[in-house]
């Protein structure tokens, strides 16, 4: 072959491969392109989040979710895989998803094979009656009575959260023949063809969800074998972030975490909202949903915090109860025969969560101050002057409250309402621990003694009350929105304490608290 030949055939190479990469080139250079001259040039990039239809996810995928998301810089995309657990798992791994929701169980089970791709960062929610078991009256009415029937017919959908509560009832109550092999076990595509099942009794048992748990309960030969209203962490679901994706973003993780957690206090105060949402979304009737919704509870950055990450104020009471859950879960599947032996990294389940992320919006105070300002930040953090949103009193009643500072003997004359000079330097000496917590709203309690009219205690406690609330507006130019006066009267008396005479007791009587509260997220 000539050079001329070879020549021209290395040009037409050339030209073969310039061709082909024009073409995958150019639709990533459009995009580019789009991207720089709009508004999605100030993005910081694309969040993807694999999920399923179970109605605990819906603030998640929520368009308020995805709103917040965007404000703070990011794209958030949820695809909705079918609960195609294995792939999720895999996809996570691989990089195609940052995060994914899934239930413990379905986790452990479909994690081990890709060597645990995710950190547990979040609990999402719990079911308290979304899925139960549900049974023909006729051939089973309670658990005790499935023992020893060997040719009973159980549908169920196959690595769903209700595959995962049969074998905990099989576990728990040792009732094996609540999982049967051969001709009896009836693998369903879902919660509607099962309880299609039991309807039509082709199944004597079925595992199903709402809204077809009521939807068979409405039958008078249906009961309720168990529900998971009856039991605790045994469906929980979780947020799981890619290792490697946290590892190199984890301001995007926070970002996720604070923008989700704001998005459920947005629904838990606008619950219509939430279900004219869902109505919209889903395209169910109001009737379902609300089905769906009483199935669920929600877990917010304090219940996340407090009751399964062990992380609290100090002197308050915290659980672990994701550690608790991971444990038992555990010992369900080894009992079902899933794993032989413990498959956990070291068979330690604090190496699948990551408490930090949590942590740090806790300490930060990201529980909650709502101000005037955008995103729920406090204005001038840090100090007495921070602005703060007016709550009604119902928003002020369901605050959660953190503790109370020392209780002080401020000094009022007898039947009086005014400060003393006393009064208002004891009200300087707490200010100055008040600084130390500026994030919070502030309760002011008047308490009186037990003597005398239980109304003019009731009315010159809330007088004494607004008095302490006014000095430190005026004084320390304090919101008055941060502030509420609460006058307790003779209703809340402190306990005698042993040997106390009735003399120093009256005198302890007389106080006022400053109560620290905080939003629950």
């Amino acid at each position: 072959m000539n050079r001329k030949v070879i020549g021209a055939l290395v040009i037409m190479s050339m030209g073969v491969l310039m061709v082909v990469a024009w073409k995958f080139a150019k639709p990533l250079l459009k995009e580019r392109a789009e991207i720089q001259s709009s508004d999605a040039k100030q993005l910081k990039g694309k969040l993807k989040v694999a999920v399923d239809s179970w109605i605990g996810y819906f603030p998640l995928v929520s368009s308020e979710m995805k709103n917040g998301m965007r404000i703070a810089g990011w794209s958030l995309e949820c695809e909705d895989d079918k609960a195609d657990y294995a792939t999720r798992m895999k996809r996570l791994r691989d990089g195609e998803f940052q995060f994914v929701v899934a239930t413990v169980d379905s986790y452990i089970l479909n994690a081990v094979p890709v060597n645990f791709p995710g950190l547990i960062v979040a609990v999402i929610d719990e079911s308290r009656g979304g899925d139960a078991i549900l049974a023909r009256k006729s051939v089973v009415d309670n658990i005790n009575a499935i023992k020893g029937k060997t040719n009973l017919r159980v549908a169920f959908t196959p690595g769903s959260p209700s595959h995962h509560l049969l074998k905990v009832t099989a576990a728990h109550f040792d009732v094996r023949e609540i999982l049967p092999v051969g001709e009896g076990r009836i693998e369903t595509n879902g919660s509607t063809e099962a309880l299609n099942k039991l309807m039509t009794s082709k199944a004597d048992i079925a595992v199903v969800w709402e809204p077809d748990v009521s939807k068979g309960l409405a039958n008078g030969g249906i009961v309720k074998i168990l529900g998971t209203e009856k039991t605790q962490k045994v469906i929980v679901d979780i947020l799981v972030v890619n290792k490697d994706f946290a590892k190199r973003n984890p301001e995007a993780v926070e970002t996720l975490l604070s923008t989700y957690f704001r998005t459920l206090k947005f629904y838990r105060e606008q619950p219509d909202k939430l279900r004219v949402e869902i109505v919209k979304t889903t395209n169910a009737n109001h009737d379902d949903v609300d089905s769906m919704l009483k199935g669920v509870v929600w877990f917010g950055l304090m219940e996340n915090c407090e009751r399964w990450f062990g992380i609290a104020q100090p002197g308050v009471r915290s659980e672990n109860g994701l550690i608790e859950t991971i444990d038992s879960t555990v010992k369900i599947l080894q009992a079902s025969g899933d794993f032989s032996s413990n498959p956990l990294p070291s068979s330690d389940p604090y190496r699948l969560t990551q408490s930090d992320y949590l942590e740090k919006l806790f300490s930060k105070g990201a529980a909650g101050f709502t101000t005037v300002g955008s995103g729920g930040e406090i204005d001038q953090a840090g100090s007495l002057e921070a602005k703060f949103s007016q709550l009604t009193e119902g928003q002020w009643n369901a605050l959660k409250e953190v503790g109370s500072l020392k209780s002080l003997q401020i000094a009022f004359q007898s039947g009086a309402s005014d400060l003393s000079l006393q009064g208002r330097a004891d009200l300087d000496q707490m200010v100055e621990t008040l600084k130390h917590y500026p994030q919070f709203r502030v309760v002011v309690k008047g308490h009186t003694g037990t003597s005398g009219d239980k109304e003019e205690n009731k009315r010159l406690s809330q007088e004494r009350t607004e008095s302490v609330a006014r000095y430190l507006m005026v004084t320390y130019n304090i919101d008055q929105n941060r502030l509420r006066a609460l006058g307790m009267g003779s209703e809340q008396p402190l306990p005698k304490q042993p040997g106390e005479s009735e003399r120093a007791y009256n005198y302890r009587l007389p106080r006022v608290e400053i109560s620290l509260v905080s939003e629950v997220f």
